[in-house]
């Protein structure tokens, strides 16, 4: 029997099976700009030699698959497939799954409820079937403004009791709102009321060198997440691993989706990152972040770890622990039963 693995940090726009996308596109008479199913394949998966940024790995999602997923029977179907393909593949028997359901409402043309709704049945029929645990993630996202972001985490309270256990901030830190006293007051409001209504927070942060570990360090301090998306940049300041360890906030740790999006220049530069951490005593967790955008799953990224001497075996079994007593399902208020 393979390991049980966790997944806290998997974006729904990346980790839907292309097949799934071409049959859901066609279904709603989306118009591609490609002739066939492997053309298709290639536009919406991320490699190295295509994407060479942050920003081009988001472009991807934000143009055609979460456009794809923009309708109510979409986003059902996705969710369900997302959270069996990964049982399936991988024995993930706890997921976390994330997504902004305001960005599969077509701009307003589509109620946010029935999205929202849609996407609470497609997790409760893979639940069902398959025995797992999972819970969904609202993601803000950096480029909405206040008021945008308020809806989202209304939203977010009111289905607290059906299984959306938490809030993200997402986007790229290419203007990053942390290093901006201004704009991170608006924020700071946001998630004291989150944390208020029973919610968990994560936040995406210092995964490039945009922010660095000043980035993270702000995070921290000003809006007190329980966990960071990715937050690489601290294994290279003292006193931000000092922080995170003090304060036992959790990173989420992607390794392919940082290597795809050149976050880290090669391998040896993540494992010294993963090394550093784990030194200091900071806490993480593995995830696949898009699975098939990235062409991987947790399998494969726990293979990666252990395969290239990043961690031992008994040192990412200490991770996968960390995973399960820091997910927002576990700590949720018996809200694992789901």
């Amino acid at each position: 029997m393979p390991r049980e693995l966790v997944d806290l940090h998997i974006h729904v726009g990346g980790a839907v099976a292309p097949h799934i996308l071409w049959s859901i596109a066609h279904q709603q008479g989306f118009k591609l700009p490609v002739k066939n199913y492997f053309e298709f394949v290639e536009l919406i998966t991320s490699t190295p030699d295509k994407v060479k940024s942050l920003e081009e790995y988001l472009k991807i999602m934000h143009t055609w698959t979460e456009k794809i997923q923009s309708s109510p029977g979409a986003i059902e179907r996705s969710v369900y497939e997302v959270i069996g393909k990964e049982y399936r593949s991988s024995n993930v028997s706890h997921i976390e799954l994330r997504f902004n359901p305001m960005k599969r409402n077509l701009h307003s043309e589509l109620d946010l409820d029935h999205i929202i709704h849609a996407a609470l049945r497609g997790m409760d029929r893979a639940i069902l079937e398959y025995g797992v645990k999972a819970c969904l993630i609202f993601c803000l996202a950096r480029e909405f403004d206040h008021r945008l972001n308020a809806i989202i985490l209304e939203k977010a309270i009111k289905y607290r009791n059906r299984g959306v256990l938490g809030i993200d901030l997402a986007g790229t830190e290419k203007d990053a709102l942390e290093l901006k006293p201004e704009m991170v007051v608006q924020y700071e409001e946001l998630f004291a009321r989150a944390r208020a209504a029973g919610l968990k927070t994560t936040i995406h942060t210092g995964e490039t060198a945009g922010t660095g570990a000043e980035g993270v360090m702000a995070v921290v301090e000003r809006l007190k997440p329980h966990r960071i998306g990715h937050g690489i940049r601290a294994a290279y300041d003292e006193n931000a691993m000092k922080l995170l360890k003090e304060r036992d906030v959790v990173l989420e740790l992607c390794p392919t989706s940082n290597l795809h999006t050149r976050a880290v220049e090669n391998l040896q530069e993540f494992k010294h990152i993963v090394r550093t951490l784990w030194d200091r005593g900071v806490k993480f967790t593995f995830n696949t972040d898009g699975p098939y955008l990235l062409n991987t799953d947790m399998s494969r990224e726990i293979e990666l770890v252990e395969t290239n001497g990043i961690l031992s075996s008994t040192q990412v079994d200490q991770t996968l622990a960390w995973a399960r007593e820091y997910s927002f399902i576990t700590n949720g208020n018996g809200q694992g039963a789901f």
